[in-house]
């Protein structure tokens, strides 16, 4: 197991950024850079031994500035959406920015994928890794609450590249981390992801309106175009939702990081991804809204051309009851943990 570190650049700021390569026995290698804790690249084998980039990304730090499909990045304080930007919180009213339509998104306009991360490197035996940390101060994006984030990439031999969210708080905030990355099995330069076979271990999903808010009715998922609960080929339903998938389903097996939540399979390179989460939610996103977005090496993605699997608590759950809750109180410790383990199938 080795870690690289490459300087990548240098911010408005001053603040310099760096490129972390993160190798194992198998010859596989994930590449994070601190700033925004981006996964830029995942180098993976075929079942015949030959080696591709499987997510979506940008080749240098310059071009991860303007990235508005937040692709590889740590999204926060919230992930996902809150309607009109506002929730209340043991009685005081919040507002938050207003970035997505009438809504906030993802964290607001500097999210937590915008900053620069503090970043440690570490190498073991069996794996490697980089730990990234950051302060969010209180009225960051009208958040309440001083917090002190953690966030830890693990790579190991066993192909898993594991993330650990942690955070504390000095006053009771609201929080909901997740990884943004689009991932393509075939390859990130190989076209769409309609053919890729995906299986979600749920039987419900929450529902939404048109500009993806929940409605806080939650609907199995039996004879809708949402039933991933067998394989089934992603573009086989798709055009009947609205540019695409963009939902959250509701695990079956909430918090239980032994038993997949997701599997995707791509028949044609036999790469098998296997998604393992304590959170409650994952949100399937197919980049519906993606249209010559600047990519690797020259290429441009389109609609389709990934699919992200993002682990959360659900959408706009400030102002849900019952959903999970995301609060988070002074004597309390935030605890995530998301495994993402590639194979051949």
């Amino acid at each position: 197991m080795k870690v690289t570190k490459n300087f990548w650049g240098v911010d408005k700021q001053g603040k310099e950024v760096f490129l972390y390569t993160l190798s194992n026995a198998n010859n596989q290698t994930v590449k994070i850079t601190n700033y925004g804790g981006i996964i830029t690249s995942w180098l993976v084998p075929d079942k015949n031994g030959g080696f591709s980039d499987i997510v979506l990304g940008k080749d240098s730090f310059e071009d991860y500035l303007d990235n508005p499909a937040y692709m590889g990045c740590i999204v926060g304080r919230v992930a996902n959406r809150i309607k009109n930007g506002r929730f209340s919180l043991n009685g005081e009213e919040y507002q938050l920015a207003l970035n997505d339509v009438e809504n906030h998104n993802h964290g607001g306009i500097n999210g937590f994928n915008k900053v620069i991360w503090n970043c440690e490197n570490f190498e073991n035996e069996a794996d490697c890794g980089v730990v990234l940390k950051y302060f969010s101060p209180d009225g960051e994006e009208n958040y309440p609450g001083n917090l002190q984030v953690k966030v830890t990439y693990t790579f190991t031999n066993n192909n898993e590249l594991i993330i650990h969210y942690q955070a504390e708080t000095d006053k009771p905030t609201v929080i909901n981390l997740t990884n943004h990355s689009y991932f393509n099995l075939k390859g990130e330069e190989n076209g769409n992801v309609l053919d890729t076979f995906l299986k979600i271990n749920s039987f419900e999903y929450t529902e939404t309106d048109k500009d993806f808010i929940p409605t806080g009715k939650i609907w199995p998922v039996l004879n809708t175009a949402y039933d991933f609960s067998a394989f089934k080929q992603i573009g086989k339903h798709i055009s009947v939702c609205k540019k695409g998938y963009n939902i959250n389903f509701v695990l079956e097996k909430s918090g239980d990081i032994t038993i997949p939540a997701a599997i995707a399979v791509d028949e044609e390179s036999g790469r098998k991804l296997e998604v393992f989460t304590t959170e409650p939610g994952l949100q399937l996103y197919t980049a519906g809204y993606m249209t010559n977005e600047k990519g690797k090496n020259g290429n441009y993605y389109d609609a389709f051309a990934g699919f992200c699997l993002e682990t959360q608590h659900f959408p706009d759950a400030p102002n849900h009851s019952h959903f999970p809750s995301i609060v988070l109180n002074p004597t309390e410790k935030y605890q995530s943990k998301t495994i993402y383990k590639l194979s051949n199938s």
